[in-house]
């Protein structure tokens, strides 16, 4: 196997744990590391680097299944939230996330919660390298696939916000699409299914975002899509590159959607705009309006239907049915 020479210690730190007895706990580095993380009875690995950038380095946490005895566990990859410009891959271990990501390493999947560079106003990166990192990740586990034991023609995605269109993108767009570190481009992996909870999938209609329509809006993304030296003729291409819905097929693999009604951040018209899509094109992809809903499922005028815990125990459901 060609060894990915920026990563080179990460794969020695790898090699350590994955060396070592199941039942046996971390050693060295990634044991002090491994308390940081979110608990579980399994093996993990935090911290690790799978890049490096002009940025800096960027980093993922893995967590092994509860009981993990297969060769060709299907992994689960989260991409936090924040507006592609805040957050971190420790959110994988808190709220909501933390009690699906617990419920599906008791089900054998792993977690694969990624970090990825952060959008500043001037700076030089784009929502797309937030994609790009998050693709490169899984081609990172998939050039050791071996030592990590999982199957890559079984990768699952979960977001929630900026991390809900991350994981919408990775899901549905050509693997070998968003290419990014090039001694990782030889590495491949499927995706089977995602969850998206309140992300958007379309930023070429501004007006999809203008959940009051109020006159004189301003187009509140696109200068996350056409940050970091893009030009202006390349706008077009740039903002139906970072829109799901422009992937769709009949043969995509399997996105479970949840949008609030009353979200002012990412507004229900998001999901309208899929249900359109879906009308022409037969994907398989599934909707949920949460009523009285704001972001983060947060209560707006009335009570959120369905509850936070049936929102969970579907997503649950969901990965479980498709694995």
């Amino acid at each position: 196997m060609k060894i990915y020479k920026p990563a080179l210690a990460s794969l020695v730190a790898l090699s350590a744990v994955m060396n070592v007895h199941a039942l046996e706990p971390l050693i060295g580095e990634e044991a002090r590391n491994a308390k940081k993380g979110m608990a579980s009875p399994g093996k993990k690995m935090m911290n690790v680097t799978f890049k490096q950038t002009p940025q800096g380095p960027v980093q993922f946490d893995f967590y092994f299944p509860d009981q993990d005895s297969s060769k060709d566990k299907p992994v689960v990859i989260f991409t936090h939230g924040g507006g592609w410009a805040a957050g971190d891959k420790s959110k994988a271990g808190s709220g909501s996330f933390k009690t699906v990501h617990q419920a599906l390493l008791k089900k054998g999947f792993c977690v694969l919660s990624v970090g990825y560079r952060k959008v500043a106003k001037g700076g030089d990166t784009a929502m797309r390298d937030c994609v790009i990192d998050a693709k490169d990740a899984l081609r990172y586990i998939s050039a050791y696939k071996k030592e990590l034991g999982i199957d890559p023609n079984r990768i699952y995605t979960f977001g929630d916000s900026a991390g809900g269109q991350l994981a919408q993108v990775v899901l549905l767009s050509p693997q070998d699409s968003l290419p990014g570190d090039p001694e990782l481009s030889e590495y491949s992996y499927k995706t089977v299914a995602g969850v998206s909870w309140y992300g958007p999938c379309d930023f070429q209609d501004p007006q999809l975002f203008n959940h009051d329509d109020r006159e004189k809006f301003k187009d509140r993304f696109g200068g996350r899509i056409m940050s970091g030296g893009a030009k202006a003729e390349d706008k077009d291409k740039l903002y139906r590159e970072m829109s799901s819905v422009s992937y769709l097929t009949k043969d995509s693999p399997a996105l479970l959607m949840f949008q609030g009604d009353k979200d002012t951040t990412i507004p229900v018209k998001q999901a309208y705009r899929m249900q359109e899509a879906l009308k022409t094109i037969k994907a398989p992809v599934e909707i949920v309006i949460v009523k009285n809903s704001g972001h983060n499922f947060k209560p707006v005028e009335g009570t959120v239907t369905p509850s936070r815990d049936k929102i969970i125990e579907q997503t649950i459901q969901f990965f479980a049915d498709h694995q």
